[in-house]
């Protein structure tokens, strides 16, 4: 049995239908992304599994005493609460579970035969088992480190930024780890190293999870399932990001077929139709009016498969990308520069070129100085040391904050300030309705006001306004956050067919993989590495080398105990077996030797290895080679003791 059941669930909002008859189930362990175009119907699809929203139809179905908890876009706290309060607030029935647990402890080596006592104890044991509880104190330690809330542990959770509340509240959450839990857009305000902790906890941990994320590596990570809300219904795909395409795309080609077939079915129906006299008989009515269906879906089949090609394109696509940097206009040129945010050290002498066909992604941890270096090269701050020398271009800059959209006015004022209903975009004169449908804003959206629309339609429309703009260089921060997916793949396309350069702070990993051709990579030491490596490459080379530090360190420890423990043991001496191998290697190595050679002269002879065959006498020569290595590894062994024995004495 599912731990929630939705049955023919739809959902109103006046006029406007979200969601018509779906069904949906969360069994335990599955780990469901929910994916689709801002304003599908995710979030409402979130809320009614949550309970927090009722369905307008339709059954909820929940299993009796199940724990569904939200992460809110905007977690509301004590208002007394410092950082620590808040992360502990959600704690309170498993702390007081593990102290019952311990006094249960307690009275069963007293009363050991105590049923009772015995039965409870079992039943917390299972509690605290599935919250992952027992070393609670540990692992709230582990969380507030890796999202980076150590260093405000104590400070009032209200003097927090919005991005650090949301790892605050997401941080608590996982230490509920509630039956269910529910996360909207958790990689936002995360860093790389704070979505790999955050995956890695996910899977180890074994989260029942329901989530929407824009970030495709995480998704792919993480996901066990795919459900795409699309024009009121769900569709379900097995696995992440990647399996959701490879099914998408399997599933338009049947799209297809039946389209085809139902192409002619109609051809064959409509010449019945033309026969006139007996298509109007009453009893063919129902025969009528199905093919008047069928003409309707026939028009509108094609219009739905082009639109889903079209998506998938988007996405699938590799773009050919421009290697050239010979003759190219300099834009910047960077000498010893310094940064340094009030008393914290944030960058020390970086030197670069940034080229007119340059397309550089930003990446490093949350703090690390991302955003304080586009302002440094936008002339909004001042270097605290060394020189950033500009040519003459023309910028075009995207914030977090859309400094460039007024609330006050209309899509149409915003896109036409002087008149008119016409846009410039790369050239081509373009009505802004036919310019905003690229972007998936309908036709009724150009006289709204930009205050009424959402965050992520805002970022959208921002987006838009920057790609009419006439400029040389793109410098974006953080664009993909609050947008879709759908959205994305529409910059990503947008950002590569761009002539000029682009310049991008971000986090999420597809997309810098996809767009970008060079890495400034902000390090612990305050200085840059610039690689032209694949950001999911850098990322996993790094951790590689991080695993094998770790080892090194590990090896190094245990050396040191080995020696200690060597230099209070007996001398070292050769055994009885070591000593006759001694004597017996050297020759049965030499003997191999001979042999090996004999294998290889016969392999380079046309007439032996016709003769005994080719296969065989590889597969002599590999089991040749195999007796060597272990023979050559057994005398390199006793030598070396040999060599300690002479040491010590």
């Amino acid at each position: 049995m599912a731990l929630i059941d939705l049955l023919n669930i739809s959902k109103h909002y006046e006029a406007q239908k979200i969601l018509t008859e779906i069904n949906f189930h969360i069994d335990e362990g599955e780990r469901i992304v929910v994916i689709g175009k801002n304003g599908s119907g995710k979030s409402t699809l979130m809320k009614i599994v949550n309970g927090t929203l009722e369905q307008d139809d339709g059954e909820r179905i929940i299993r009796q005493g199940l724990e569904v908890k939200m992460l809110d876009q905007r977690p509301v706290f004590e208002p007394e609460h410092n950082v620590r309060d808040a992360v502990e607030a959600g704690l309170k029935e498993i702390n007081k579970a593990k102290k019952r647990y311990d006094e249960l402890s307690h009275l069963i080596a007293e009363d050991f035969e105590n049923k009772k006592l015995i039965d409870e104890h079992e039943k917390l044991s299972k509690y605290i088992e599935h919250h992952s509880a027992w070393n609670l104190d540990d692992k709230i330690e582990r969380i507030i480190q890796h999202f980076d809330l150590k260093r405000y542990e104590n400070k009032n959770i209200n003097l927090l930024s919005g991005g650090e509340q949301r790892r605050v509240a997401l941080a608590s959450l996982l230490l509920q780890k509630p039956d269910i839990l529910l996360l909207d857009e958790p990689t936002n305000h995360l860093d790389v190293y704070m979505v790999e902790f955050l995956e890695q906890l996910l899977l180890k941990e074994r989260f029942t999870l329901v989530f929407i994320s824009h970030d495709r590596y995480f998704i792919d990570k993480v996901a066990t399932k795919t459900i795409e809300v699309e024009d009121e219904k769900l569709r379900q795909y097995s696995g992440g990001y990647s399996d959701y395409l490879t099914q998408k795309e399997e599933y338009l080609r049947t799209l297809q077929k039946q389209h085809e077939n139902m192409l002619g079915l109609l051809k064959r129906e409509n010449e019945w139709y033309s026969r006139g006299v007996r298509a109007r008989l009453k009893r063919n009515e129902g025969r009528k009016e199905r093919l008047m269906e069928l003409r309707e879906a026939a028009k509108t089949n094609p219009a739905q498969i082009r639109k889903m090609s079209l998506e998938l394109q988007r996405e699938a696509k590799h773009f050919n990308r421009d290697k050239s940097v010979n003759k190219q206009k300099m834009l910047f040129e960077v000498e010893d520069l310094g940064l340094t945010l009030g008393d914290k050290e944030l960058l020390h002498d970086f030197n670069t070129r940034i080229l007119q066909k340059d397309v550089i992604a930003i990446v490093g941890p949350n703090g690390s100085g991302k955003s304080t270096l586009l302002k440094a090269l936008l002339g909004r701050i001042k270097p605290t040391h060394g020189t950033i020398k500009q040519g003459e271009f023309k910028i075009g800059y995207f914030d977090q904050h859309r400094e460039m959209l007024d609330d006050d006015k209309n899509l149409i004022e915003t896109f036409c300030p002087f008149g008119g209903d016409r846009v410039e975009v790369r050239g081509k004169n373009m009505h802004v309705y036919g310019y905003l449908k690229n972007f998936l804003f309908p036709r009724e959206y150009l006289d709204k006001k930009i205050g009424v629309l959402s965050g992520g339609e805002k970022n959208r429309i921002a987006l838009a306004l920057l790609f009419t703009k006439n400029v040389d260089i793109l410098i974006l921060d953080e664009p993909t956050n609050d947008l879709d997916i759908p959205t994305i793949n529409i910059l990503e396309e947008q950002l590569v067919n761009f002539s000029g350069a682009v310049i991008i702070v971000s986090h999420d990993r597809y997309f810098v993989d996809k767009i970008a051709k060079k890495l400034f990579i902000f390090k612990k030491d305050k200085t840059i590495e610039e690689s032209y490596q694949n950001y999911s490459e850098y990322l996993e080379i790094e951790s590689e080398l991080k695993q094998l530090d770790e080892m090194e360190r590990e090896a190094e420890s245990t050396s040191k105990k080995v020696e200690i423990k060597e230099q209070k043991s007996k001398p070292l001496r050769l055994t009885y077996k070591e000593k006759i191998a001694l004597e017996k290697l050297p020759a049965e190595i030499e003997e191999l030797e001979a042999k090996i050679d004999e294998k290889n002269n016969c392999i380079a002879n046309p007439d032996c290895y016709q003769e005994i065959g080719l296969t065989k006498l590889a597969s002599e020569l590999e089991e040749l080679e195999t007796t060597y290595e272990q023979k050559v590894e057994e005398l390199l062994t006793i030598e070396e003791k040999i060599e300690e024995i002479e040491n010590q004495s």
